[in-house]
């Protein structure tokens, strides 16, 4: 069999998201959103519980006045996620496994150290998150939901098929655009909904820029840039060993896929973040709910269109996109550390074939468990850990474009000067707010 027949198989077999070669398709979006791949994957588990009360925030205590950093993190996101798969398309690694080939062993474990420590502090918010939800349907304490949530979770990662649980749980996540609908039965003020969209209104007081570097921390957070490049590669390994080189076509016809999917994925992503900022902020905001406590409180932005069943609504989509985002959260850091150390992983290993793999996916589990026994509200929890991926980020950002502009690893497929442009732009931003944001702890900014 030729190089031109293998490559055609595999991309019939691992690439159904292309259209069939006569051009036509006869399929509807349902099916084209099947067929999209770790992009929307990353789109969808963007908008977990800790980016769902991050936005809610945002809006009741802002209002209108956040609804420009969707505008402008979109480009962010899409550059630094764009980067990511296209590390893991071009040189067949991770991010981890590039910078053990390539970079000295104290950069792979910097970066690994900051991935988890981001990771496990997300995975207790989450879970928390999504135990408050069950919570305010259930009234039965959150304390018993957080290690069932982790349980079945592990079990599905460990023994179950990721992949029959994403067809699952992805589905749920369209709960969220029941914003959508909420922000227009909430009448809000179109003109004010415009300037908030369009004209930025700066603050250097100290809230403002705790929400700012939340906002950006859970739209541009670390665990993405690992999990993004670790499934791009994961999608290929299978036939890699028969394929050899891909011809430069070939690639250029991967790349030009992952584009469509990242770009998918990101716009999902922040339409779900404009949306929850608007409809918080015509709702909650708007009623002098400035400051969100609680589950229910942040459920009461969905009484426009769910009425009584808000509740319900606001937990399914909580629980959904926390089912979506914790198996995200544990695999990144799990690959991550796997391929700094040469284990063996994947998410269609079994346990015994990569227990390693599965050791570092539990650790980060039961950690994350013991941390939601805290006396931090699930709330303030999950702000604080979208701020702590806020101030995480950019060094890895920084990372990610060191690889991108490195002939060595990427080739002649190096970065051009729009992602490199969109690239240093999210590190400069992410970077000046989470240092705004510690000086004005110290009294620096007031």
């Amino acid at each position: 069999m030729t190089a031109k027949q293998l490559e055609e198989g595999r991309r019939e077999k691992k690439r159904p998201r292309q259209k069939p070669r006569d051009g036509k398709s006869t399929r509807g979006i349902g099916a084209f959103l099947g067929d999209l791949g770790p992009g929307l994957v990353t789109g969808a588990a963007d908008d977990d519980p800790s980016g769902i009360s991050t936005y809610s925030q945002a809006g009741a205590a802002f209002g209108y006045g956040l609804l420009w950093t969707a505008v402008l993190s979109f480009p962010l996101m899409v550059a630094v996620q764009l980067m990511c798969a296209r590390i893991g398309l071009v040189t067949r690694r991770g991010l981890a496994s590039v910078l053990k080939k390539h970079y000295p062993p104290w950069l792979l474990w910097f970066a690994c150290i900051l991935l988890v420590v981001g990771n496990t502090i997300n995975i207790a918010a989450d879970l928390s998150g999504m135990a408050a939800g069950a919570e305010l349907l259930t009234h039965i304490k959150r304390g018993y939901f957080v290690p069932v949530f982790a349980i079945v979770i592990l079990l599905f990662l460990m023994y179950g098929s990721y992949a029959r649980l994403l067809k699952i749980f992805k589905w749920l996540t369209l709960v969220l655009f029941a914003y959508v609908i909420a922000a227009f039965l909430a009448k809000p003020a179109w003109i004010d909904v415009l300037k908030g969209t369009l004209l930025p209104d700066i603050s250097l007081k100290k809230d403002y820029l705790f929400t700012f570097v939340a906002i950006f921390g859970t739209t541009i957070s670390p665990y993405l840039f690992f999990w993004q490049a670790a499934q791009e590669v994961e999608a290929d390994e299978a036939l890699n060993h028969a394929i050899g080189d891909r011809p430069r076509g070939a690639l250029e016809r991967e790349l030009g896929d992952a584009r469509t999917d990242v770009v998918t994925g990101m716009l999902v992503s922040n339409v779900v973040m404009y949306f929850i900022i608007l409809t918080t902020g015509a709702t909650l905001h708007l009623h002098g709910h400035t400051d969100v406590q609680t589950a229910a409180e942040a459920a009461k932005a969905l009484e426009p269109v769910a009425g009584k069943a808000a509740a319900l609504l606001f937990t399914l989509g909580l629980v959904g996109t926390g089912l979506l985002g914790v198996p995200v959260l544990a695999g990144s850091a799990a690959y991550a550390v796997a391929e700094g150390a040469g284990w063996q992983r994947g998410m269609d290993t079994q346990p015994h074939q990569a227990r390693n793999f599965y050791i570092v996916m539990a650790a980060s589990m039961l950690i994350g468990v013991a941390l939601t026994f805290t006396p931090i509200d699930p709330i303030r929890l999950l702000l604080w850990s979208a701020v702590i991926n806020g101030i995480l980020a950019p060094p890895l950002i920084i990372i990610v474009l060191v690889i991108c502009n490195n002939s060595k690893v990427m080739g002649s497929f190096r970065n051009g000067w729009t992602l490199n442009a969109f690239g240093n732009l999210a590190a400069l931003i992410m970077s000046g707010s989470a240092l705004a944001l510690i000086a004005s702890w110290f009294g620096l900014i007031k």
